[in-house]
Protein backbone atom coordinates (compact mmCIF):
# COMPACT_ATOMS: atom_id res chain seq x y z
CA UNK A 1 0.00 0.00 0.00
CA UNK A 2 1.12 3.46 -1.14
CA UNK A 3 0.87 6.04 1.53
CA UNK A 4 0.84 9.96 0.21
CA UNK A 5 1.35 12.31 3.45
CA UNK A 6 -0.08 15.77 2.59
CA UNK A 7 1.93 18.59 3.39
CA UNK A 8 -1.09 19.66 6.30
CA UNK A 9 -0.03 16.05 7.39
CA UNK A 10 3.41 17.02 7.98
CA UNK A 11 3.16 20.30 9.22
CA UNK A 12 0.70 18.56 12.15
CA UNK A 13 2.50 15.38 12.49
CA UNK A 14 6.08 17.92 13.13
CA UNK A 15 4.10 19.18 16.29
CA UNK A 16 3.11 16.08 17.52
CA UNK A 17 4.90 14.66 21.22
CA UNK A 18 7.68 12.45 20.28
CA UNK A 19 5.06 9.61 22.18
CA UNK A 20 2.75 10.37 19.95
CA UNK A 21 4.89 9.97 16.75
CA UNK A 22 6.34 6.55 17.62
CA UNK A 23 2.49 5.17 18.12
CA UNK A 24 1.72 7.21 14.97
CA UNK A 25 4.54 4.87 13.30
CA UNK A 26 3.01 1.45 15.56
CA UNK A 27 -0.35 2.47 14.19
CA UNK A 28 0.48 3.30 10.26
CA UNK A 29 2.06 -0.26 10.45
CA UNK A 30 -1.22 -2.17 11.31
CA UNK A 31 -3.07 0.24 9.07
CA UNK A 32 -0.84 -0.55 6.31
CA UNK A 33 -1.48 -4.61 6.89
CA UNK A 34 -4.94 -3.87 7.33
CA UNK A 35 -6.91 -0.52 7.63
CA UNK A 36 -9.73 -1.96 9.21
CA UNK A 37 -8.04 -3.89 12.20
CA UNK A 38 -10.46 -3.07 15.40
CA UNK A 39 -6.91 -1.79 17.23
CA UNK A 40 -7.61 1.29 14.92
CA UNK A 41 -11.21 1.79 15.29
CA UNK A 42 -11.38 2.84 11.60
CA UNK A 43 -14.87 4.93 10.69
CA UNK A 44 -16.36 6.49 7.71
CA UNK A 45 -16.78 10.39 8.31
CA UNK A 46 -20.11 12.59 7.95
CA UNK A 47 -20.70 15.64 6.63
CA UNK A 48 -18.27 17.77 5.10
CA UNK A 49 -15.86 15.18 5.51
CA UNK A 50 -18.47 12.64 4.02
CA UNK A 51 -15.42 11.15 1.89
CA UNK A 52 -13.04 10.76 4.34
CA UNK A 53 -12.34 7.99 7.08
CA UNK A 54 -10.78 8.35 10.22
CA UNK A 55 -8.36 6.01 12.05
CA UNK A 56 -7.49 6.55 15.95
CA UNK A 57 -3.99 7.27 16.96
CA UNK A 58 -4.61 6.90 21.28
CA UNK A 59 -7.84 8.17 22.89
CA UNK A 60 -7.35 12.07 21.41
CA UNK A 61 -5.39 11.81 18.45
CA UNK A 62 -6.46 10.42 14.99
CA UNK A 63 -5.78 10.65 11.30
CA UNK A 64 -8.19 11.49 8.66
CA UNK A 65 -7.48 9.27 5.41
CA UNK A 66 -9.04 8.77 2.19
CA UNK A 67 -8.58 5.93 0.15
CA UNK A 68 -7.03 7.16 -3.50
CA UNK A 69 -8.16 3.81 -5.95
CA UNK A 70 -6.14 0.66 -5.85
CA UNK A 71 -3.31 0.74 -3.31
CA UNK A 72 -3.38 4.23 -2.63
CA UNK A 73 -3.96 5.96 0.36
CA UNK A 74 -3.84 10.11 1.33
CA UNK A 75 -3.25 11.02 4.92
CA UNK A 76 -4.71 14.29 5.29
CA UNK A 77 -4.00 15.38 8.65
CA UNK A 78 -3.44 13.96 12.24
CA UNK A 79 -4.73 15.63 15.97
CA UNK A 80 -7.31 15.96 17.86
CA UNK A 81 -11.34 16.47 17.20
CA UNK A 82 -9.72 20.14 15.89
CA UNK A 83 -8.74 18.88 12.90
CA UNK A 84 -12.35 18.72 11.62
CA UNK A 85 -12.40 22.19 12.13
Amino acid sequence: MQIIYTSQFYHRYKKLSDEVKALTESKEKIFRKDPFNSVLKTHKLHGDFKEFWAFSINAKCRIIFEFGGKDKVYFHSIGNHDIYD
